[in-house]
């Protein structure tokens, strides 16, 4: 009997799931996907097939809709099946890791930061470079979109051996400053200066040059002979 409420509770679900979408498909194990409500938007779990197209190669994703925007964790796929992206959503924008793959494995993982874009303010933790106990939080304006933030790490496909690390705090890569700080680049980063000389900078003479040229300062000027033929 109490399986029998299971598969009636389990209908029902997805009777009325139904009569929320004004268009879907059901999947292979009966599930409703690809739905889109009375007002056009995108709700609930998706597959999307993407063909080859100009070179490109095709692909298929899945993952949820809420409200026409991808939210939490989608999937990406080559046509032969094969995981070749992880991705997190929030409000619709790239939201935490992001993994990379290729037939070898991993190749890349991406730290981004969601912003809502129904609230134009953000407060964001900003580490402190010297001392990584101490977070000083501070509320900035932004548009609603997605920013690189944290580290982004590139792999050797195959060995999995670590290429190199980029850090970034909301969209601006972190760099050392000439005073050895680890900070965001910013317009008033002082560049660091050439090394060059100045040749306008007279050079001092030695004091017996100076006596002679004191000593004879008042002489009349005479021609030596260097034994050469004039013209």
């Amino acid at each position: 009997m109490k399986y029998w409420w299971m598969v009636f509770y389990c209908l029902t679900v997805n009777v009325l799931s139904q009569a929320q979408c004004k268009t879907f498909i059901i999947g292979k194990n009966g599930d409703t996907l690809n739905c889109t409500d009375t007002k056009g938007l995108k709700q609930g779990k998706w597959v999307i097939h993407v063909d080859p197209l100009r070179g490109n190669p095709g692909y298929e994703e899945e993952g949820e809709f809420k409200n026409d925007k991808k939210e939490g964790i989608w999937r990406r796929y080559n046509l032969m099946g094969d995981v070749i992206a992880i991705e997190n959503y929030q409000w619709g924008n790239k939201q935490g890791t992001q993994r990379y793959y290729n037939i070898a494995g991993l190749i890349r993982e991406e730290n981004w930061r969601a912003i809502n874009p129904e609230n134009p303010y953000d407060t964001v933790a900003v580490p402190d470079p010297y001392d990584p106990d101490k977070i000083e939080y501070r509320i900035i304006k932004i548009d609603g979109s997605s920013r690189q933030h944290g580290v982004w790490r590139y792999y050797e496909p195959g060995s999995g051996a670590l290429l190199r690390e980029e850090t970034y705090f909301m969209g601006q890569p972190y760099v050392k400053k000439k005073n050895g700080e680890i900070g965001v680049a910013t317009a008033n980063t002082p560049k660091p200066k050439a090394n060059t000389t100045d040749s306008t900078k007279k050079t001092a003479k030695p004091a017996a040059v100076e006596q002679w040229e004191k000593k004879n300062s008042g002489k009349k000027k005479t021609t030596v002979r260097d034994g050469r033929a004039g013209m």
